[in-house]
């Protein structure tokens, strides 16, 4: 699921911006600061960053200089009440993709965001395989060991998103922000249910159970009977 980082302090944006992307079928993650926004960006990988400049602990040009230093290269929308020339012009020499001014009509921001994601993705292989698991990105399939599973969306999400991170553990945290898009109650299981399901359909030994830090998916481990996740 396509992913999208809202670095935002005011709330109200945020929230707008975020249930607007969510109901076009986006998942999102909010930050209301600097700091907040680039360790999301380095750990949740977001497929796109909606960029405020006026944030409270650094200038968002600032920030989007870190995160271009730090190797973050996806598109990055700037999205500010500054309006002149001479920002805009700042804003897209210093590694933005974009630039919106504030007040803003989100058609419009949501028609950017769809532009700056195609264009993104024009090169980008749309087949992901590791080992006998392949996963069909825009005809939503998978195979395991040549034979075709039928996933849910959410189950389809989490096989993403642990395919793009092979044989490295990834926490409760990180999946649940990949493949949900926001915060559950810290309490809940649903990330261990998922597992659970997706363990039925690809093999208990390929999602193996990192204790005290979440899953960790190894494609070439053999495919034992379902487990508990």
């Amino acid at each position: 699921m396509t992913q999208i980082l809202i670095v935002e302090d005011e709330e109200r944006i945020a929230s707008f911006v975020s249930k607007g992307l969510k109901a076009a079928g986006y998942a999102t993650l909010t930050a209301a600061t600097a700091r907040d926004g680039f360790d999301a960006a380095i750990v949740a990988q977001p497929d796109l960053i909606i960029l405020d400049l006026g944030l409270p602990d650094e200038d968002g040009m600032e920030l989007l200089a870190r995160l271009r230093g730090s190797g973050v290269g996806v598109p990055v929308i700037i999205l500010t009440a500054r309006r002149s020339l001479d920002d805009t012009v700042a804003g897209l020499e210093g590694g933005a993709d974009d630039y919106m001014a504030k007040p803003f009509g989100f058609d419009e921001l949501l028609a950017r965001v769809r532009l700056r994601l195609k264009a993104d993705d024009s090169g980008t292989p749309t087949i992901i395989e590791q080992g006998p698991l392949s996963l069909d990105l825009h005809g939503h399939r998978m195979t395991v060991d040549g034979k075709e599973v039928e996933l849910s969306a959410r189950e389809f999400a989490l096989a993403e998103t642990l395919m793009r991170h092979p044989r490295q553990a990834l926490t409760r945290e990180q999946l649940l922000s990949q493949v949900w898009g926001y915060d559950f109650d810290p309490g809940s299981n649903v990330v261990d249910v998922y597992v659970r399901y997706l363990r039925a359909k690809i093999g208990a030994g390929r999602i193996q159970t990192v204790r005290g830090v979440g899953y960790r998916l190894v494609p070439e481990a053999p495919r034992l009977p379902g487990a508990e996740a």
